[in-house]
C-alpha cells in the first residue's frame, strides 16, 4: 500500500476556488483504480494550506492516476491557485500499533 500526500499552500484569495475543484472532484479520484481513501485536510492555523491523504493499493495504481483524465482536469486547475511549489511524498506503512 502506498500512502500519499501532498501540501499545497494556496493564495489566500483562491482557498473557495480550491475546495469548490475538490468538491466536485473527490468522488472521480475515488473511484479511479487502487484507490482506497482519499482524505483533504486544511491547517488549523494557516487556512490556506491544504493536504490531501491518499491511500492506493500500490505505486502503480497512483501512477496510472497521475496520468489519467481526471488528474489532467483536477492538476492544473489546482495548479494555477498555489502560492507556493506543493509539496509531495508517498510512504510505506511498515507496522501499526494497537
Amino acid at each position: 500500500m502506498i500512502i500519499r500526500i501532498v501540501k499545497m499552500t494556496f493564495q489566500e484569495n483562491k482557498t473557495a476556488s480550491f475546495i469548490k475543484i475538490f468538491e466536485e472532484n473527490k468522488e472521480a479520484i475515488r473511484h479511479q483504480p487502487g484507490c482506497l481513501h482519499l482524505e483533504l485536510w486544511q491547517d488549523k492555523n494557516q487556512p490556506h494550506i491544504f493536504s490531501t491523504y491518499s491511500l492506493w493499493k500500490s505505486e502503480d495504481d497512483l501512477n496510472q492516476y497521475r496520468h489519467s483524465e481526471t488528474f489532467g482536469k483536477v492538476w492544473p486547475a489546482t495548479k494555477a491557485l498555489f502560492a507556493a511549489k506543493p509539496i509531495a511524498s508517498s510512504h510505506i506503512q511498515r507496522f501499526t500499533i494497537d
